[in-house]
């Protein structure tokens, strides 16, 4: 019986599907976005998640450990030198998965798994949170004069 048993087969072998999610977690690492499908955008999220929990420690240990389960050791520099870093000051929730909808091909549902702290989310918020300060201070000024 499978019980307590998360990790989705993917229709591959055992050695297949661990190469597969290494591979995607280093390619997310490295371009800090990555279009795939849905079910193994959920399965990289828990990979990724995990690995920025262990550089968050930051000992040589640690730094292994990442090494071993990254296909590229451009990987783990960047992953110890810019995203954590980046997550300082959060708790979890380090990726977003953003739909796309289904594949022309086969059907299948895509997604875009990306870093929380990915370049369009933050020029996003900023010019939205300036957009409202603006219109909200407009009026103010209208009344005053």
């Amino acid at each position: 019986m499978r019980h307590q048993r998360v990790m989705k087969k993917f229709g591959r072998s055992t050695a297949h599907r661990k190469a597969m999610m290494k591979n995607m977690v280093t390619n997310l690492i490295l371009a800090e976005s990555i279009q795939t499908t849905l079910p193994k955008a959920k399965q990289v999220r828990k990979d990724a998640e995990k690995m920025v929990t262990i550089a968050r420690k930051g000992t040589l240990a640690a730094r292994r450990l990442a090494a071993s389960r990254l296909f590229q050791p451009k990987a783990v520099k960047k992953l110890f030198d810019k995203i954590v870093p980046a997550m300082e000051g959060r708790n979890g929730g380090y990726t977003r998965i953003l739909k796309l909808g289904t594949r022309k091909g086969d059907g299948a549902q895509m997604a875009i798994i990306q870093w929380v702290t990915a370049p369009e989310a933050k020029d996003a918020a900023p010019k939205a949170e300036e957009a409202a300060a603006e219109e909200a201070a407009s009026p103010a000024a209208a009344e005053v004069k």
